[in-house]
């Protein structure tokens, strides 16, 4: 009976077989990872794309509601406007909160007149897709000549 006999060359070839499949393995998980990272980046990228645009909004609030400080009564509540739409926009919103907080007066030594400083504060809400939100607070002075009001 003859005994078989193996020479190295074959045990060399399965060798290579198995080691070139754990570098596929490994290779094919860093492309998966790679590809999972990219789609986080872009999500990340997006929203905060979504959280400049409220912050926008909020800011455009401010600024629409600065011209209609004469309209704010001079009491303790507060005017709430909106929800408002940016223009030109389709999903991004603002909301504002103005208030009177008092008023004083200035330029006391002046013999022309006496200037009244009339404060307000403004708060402004905006809003984005995937509820993204910013809150921009704005203090403001509206000054007018006069005595002050009893």
């Amino acid at each position: 009976m003859k005994i078989p006999t193996y020479s190295p060359g074959r045990r060399q070839r399965g060798a290579a077989l198995v080691i070139g499949l754990i570098l596929l393995v490994i290779l094919t998980l860093l492309a998966i990872s790679g590809m999972n990272t990219s789609s986080t980046e872009l999500v990340m990228a997006g929203n905060e794309q979504y959280r400049l645009n409220a912050a926008q909004a909020s800011a455009t609030g401010v600024e629409e509601a600065l011209p209609a400080l004469s309209t704010v009564p001079q009491t303790a509540v507060p005017v709430v406007v909106g929800p408002a739409n940016v223009p030109g926009s389709a999903s991004d919103q603002y909301q504002t909160s103005s208030q009177y907080m008092g008023d004083s007066t200035v330029a006391d030594g002046y013999s022309f007149k006496k200037f009244v400083t009339y404060h307000y504060e403004i708060t402004s809400t905006g809003t984005s897709s995937r509820n993204a939100q910013a809150v921009t607070t704005q203090g403001a002075y509206v000054i007018q000549a006069g005595a002050k009001a009893p």
